[in-house]
């Protein structure tokens, strides 16, 4: 999903701003925290369904794109408000659009672990000591300008408090829309 969203975003970047918002270090900046995470939810608490389960890809491929564009529109409006709003070169708007998929991917990663509200089943101490190297990592990266533009520590704090509110929301539509799709 992160490396559609990646090409999407580039496109909607290109449409944008005229130029890649994302450049190959960004990418593999990107991938690398992804990694992390992911290797996290190995050690994840899961909650056993009460009855035998089933794949439902095509109710489980509905609910993933659809995921899929909000994150991507969670992205384009991190972009837009740094070009319309904050008036940010196209540099720090890279450092702005990657900030954002580490913490919107975050912010996913915590909605789509269980079928139920996100918390509702406490995460492993792996995943979450995973969550909090990778906020620290990018943040780091990102105010110290570490390969890539500095932001202001206040951007990207109010980038986090914005991908937890994308979290919520998210959640909130996820649990009607796994009933429909009756993969809840």
């Amino acid at each position: 999903m992160k490396k559609i969203l990646q090409v999407l975003l580039l496109a909607v970047g290109l449409l944008m701003t005229g130029q890649a918002v994302l450049t190959p270090m960004l990418m593999v900046i990107v991938m690398i925290t992804g990694d992390f995470l992911a290797m996290s939810l190995t050690t994840d608490r899961v909650r056993p369904s009460k009855t035998a389960n089933s794949w439902q890809i095509g109710g489980i491929t509905i609910a993933g794109v659809f995921l899929g564009i909000c994150f991507l529109a969670f992205s384009t409006a991190i972009l837009a408000v740094g070009k319309f709003e904050l008036h940010l070169n196209i540099e720090a708007l890279r450092t702005l659009s990657v900030v954002g998929i580490v913490f919107g991917s975050q912010a996913t990663t915590y909605v789509v672990r269980g079928r139920q509200h996100l918390w509702g089943l406490r995460p492993s101490i792996w995943l979450v000591l995973s969550s909090v190297a990778d906020v620290l990592i990018i943040s780091t990266l990102a105010v110290y300008g570490i390969a890539m533009a500095p932001l202001s520590l206040a951007v990207v704090a109010c980038e986090f408090i914005a991908a937890i509110a994308f979290g919520v929301v998210l959640d909130v539509v996820k649990i009607p829309l796994f009933a429909r799709l009756r993969i809840s």
